[in-house]
């Protein structure tokens, strides 16, 4: 199994995990990632991919421009906060009715900035649906534009509760739209170059502290990026400011299917992707490519809990749905508990992949409050099955090889049925086989 696993320590933003995600690939790979970004028609977008180094440690800032100029940089818009990370924000403003541009707008952190601009241009905006209608002519897959409509649906969503508004009522700034938007389709896009089995995270690191903006002071995470991170685990520490955009969030949120500590991982690839702020500690997103460890051991979990306010039916029925959904073996042994108590240790072996199918199937049908988990390597005999005639019907051999060991045995299913068939007993039926297995 290929699984990607991304390490959000110093947060995470759409530049930095596509510069991380950019490093996985091989260098003809990027090369044609490259030129296909750049022959998309964005707007004015041009991506290039920058060496960077920080604390030592080289990565790449993937640098989106819009014409011209990359955000943070030339194109200023004297906001009245400071930006930790000075990444690709989809920047947004809930639209007022009737909308008028001498107000003050939130953007993408649900921040707000005023007309305080050091630009000339046009100062326009963008509608969600807009945004769609621009995904879905990109020449791009089906499932590339299905991911990036459904990453922005999530950063409106934030941005429509944090403002105590609607979805269709939230508005993008010009040129954060185009860099994020760049940020989002450039990760969608690794992602399927990347084409990982699963995708796990470490828990994000947001920042600390507050960020200011012209209705006063906000706390981190800002109000859109801490509604995107719901139900992910997150964190903050020492370090002052905001770690982890909307974008950035909305990008995990909608692609990590678990986050978790780094799991045991036969590495193959690691990329870094770099933010633009410097810190004591390297502001990098890493990126892990390799397979499951458990793949080149036969690992297998135990998962247990002592039961002693069950009932016999009860328990027999839990052994048997358990094993009905797949486990490897379902067994209890018998106990004495505290106070004396007896009761039974319900043990149920499965694979890593079935845990979560397993730990779920044990609280709904035993009396537990907690399971342990427990992790084993294991030797086994490979395994292979052939049909065999007898004097008394076909039966199923199973063949077990392996460490200089060959055992062939009939299947019980098939000796049960015959030996009621025939009136005999299960040893009498054995004795009368004894001839059988012959090799084929």
């Amino acid at each position: 199994m290929k699984l990607l696993y991304l390490e959000c320590n110093m947060g995470a933003a759409g530049d930095m995990l596509m510069g991380a995600l950019y490093e996985l690939l091989s260098e003809k790979q990027q090369q044609d990632f490259l030129s296909q970004m750049n022959r998309l028609g964005i707007p004015g977008v041009t991506l290039s991919a920058l060496r960077q180094q920080k604390c030592g440690i080289y990565g790449t800032h993937m640098q989106v421009s819009v014409h011209g100029t990359e955000e943070g940089s030339g194109h200023t818009h004297a906001h009245r906060h400071g930006h930790t990370q000075e990444h690709s924000h989809a920047h947004a403003h809930a639209q007022e009715q009737p909308h008028n541009h001498s107000q003050e707008h939130t953007h993408g952190h649900s921040h707000v900035h005023t007309q305080e601009h050091s630009h000339t241009h046009t100062h326009s905006h963008s509608s969600y649906s807009d945004l769609l209608h621009q995904i879905s002519h990109l020449p791009l897959t089906e499932e590339i534009k299905a991911h990036a409509a459904a990453i922005y649906r999530l950063i409106g969503e934030a941005e429509a509760k944090a403002h105590q508004t609607t979805l269709e009522q939230i508005h993008f700034h010009e040129v954060g739209t185009l860099d994020a938007l760049a940020d989002v389709i450039g990760c969608c896009l690794l992602i399927e170059l990347l084409h990982p089995d699963k995708i796990l995270a470490s828990p994000v690191h947001v920042g600390s502290g507050s960020v200011h903006c012209a209705h006063g002071i906000l706390p981190v995470p800002a109000p859109a990026t801490a509604e995107i991170l719901k139900e992910v685990p997150i964190y903050g520490g020492a370090l002052k400011g905001e770690l982890c955009t909307p974008t950035g969030a909305a990008l995990l949120k909608h692609f990590v299917q678990e986050f978790c500590d780094l799991p045991p991982l036969i590495i193959q690839k690691t990329g870094y992707g770099m933010g633009t702020k410097d810190f004591p500690q390297a502001n990098c997103v890493r990126a892990f490519l390799g397979t499951d460890h458990t793949q080149n051991a036969d690992c297998i979990l135990a998962l247990s809990c002592n039961l002693d306010d069950i009932t016999g039916e009860a328990l027999a029925f839990a052994v048997e749905e358990l094993m009905s959904h797949g486990a490897l073996d379902v067994y209890t042994t018998p106990v004495f508990m505290k106070k004396g108590r007896p009761g039974q240790l319900f043990t149920c072996l499965c694979r890593p992949s079935e845990e979560t199918t397993m730990t779920d199937l044990i609280f709904r049908h035993t009396t537990t409050r907690g399971i342990r988990v427990q992790q084993y390597r294991r030797h086994v005999l490979s395994s292979s099955f052939r049909k065999q005639d007898t004097p008394y019907g076909s039966i199923t051999l199973k063949q077990s090889e392996g460490h200089q060991v060959c055992r062939v045995k009939p299947e019980y299913e098939d000796l049960a049925r015959i030996a009621r068939e025939q009136g005999l007993s299960l040893s009498d039926l054995c004795e009368m086989l004894s001839g059988y297995p012959k090799m084929p």
